[in-house]
């Protein structure tokens, strides 16, 4: 007799796999409402299974908010041997290609878990403020001094540039159905943004006024 032969996977890669599906689950829904239940059926294994490469649900729900977060830090890491302007524009253009490409999870994980899911907020804030680092150093290298209130302002500029990416218009048409289009003019905004933040920090008289 002859049969299908089922290939076994090592713990590591049995791991990624029901990451990867937890994934794919935040397409068309909340973290609230992603279910250990489908997630072990779509892996054809058991729940009993699943929680056998994780200690919990809480436990899965953290692994797969760490994915979605690393793959979004490595987008927006630039190379580091690039000139100032290239490299904010490099980090600019990743932080809005990641977001348009991925809006349905990133919508889930930002606007949904860091209130539904205590569990993983350390997780997202760990990011926002590797993001933030990324503003501060993009300050740094276009040779702009310290400001006092460069941190907070770097959050403040992170949350404005998420908002612009996330609400921006549809494309109406153009190249490749006007996606490239309105990422070069998303991406433009976004830019002009940050450099009227560096400018504003840049003139300290113009925090301090009361």
């Amino acid at each position: 007799m002859s049969g299908k032969r089922v290939t076994r996977l090592t713990p590591d890669q049995r791991r990624e796999q029901l990451v990867g599906i937890g994934l794919e689950m935040l397409a068309d829904r909340s973290l609230d409402e992603l279910s250990t239940d489908e997630v072990a059926r779509r892996a054809g294994i058991s729940r009993g299974l699943l929680f056998h490469y994780f200690d919990s649900k809480r436990d899965f729900f953290r692994a797969v908010v760490r994915a979605a977060c690393d793959r979004f830090t490595a987008a927006t890491e630039p190379d580091p041997a690039l000139e100032p302007v290239p490299w904010m524009r490099a980090f600019i253009a990743g932080f809005v290609a990641y977001v348009m490409e991925h809006r349905p999870v990133y919508l889930a994980l930002v606007r949904g878990a860091a209130g539904s899911h205590p569990a993983v907020t350390d997780i997202l804030d760990e990011t926002r403020e590797t993001l933030a680092r990324r503003v501060r150093d993009g300050q740094r290298r276009l040779g702009m001094p310290d400001a006092p209130r460069l941190d907070l302002a770097s959050r403040a500029w992170m949350a404005f540039a998420e908002e612009a990416v996330i609400s921006w218009p549809a494309p109406n048409g153009g190249g490749r159905d006007g996606t490239d289009d309105t990422r070069d003019e998303l991406c433009a905004f976004v830019e002009s943004s940050f450099v009227s933040f560096l400018g504003l920090l840049d003139r300290p008289e113009a925090l301090d006024r009361r």
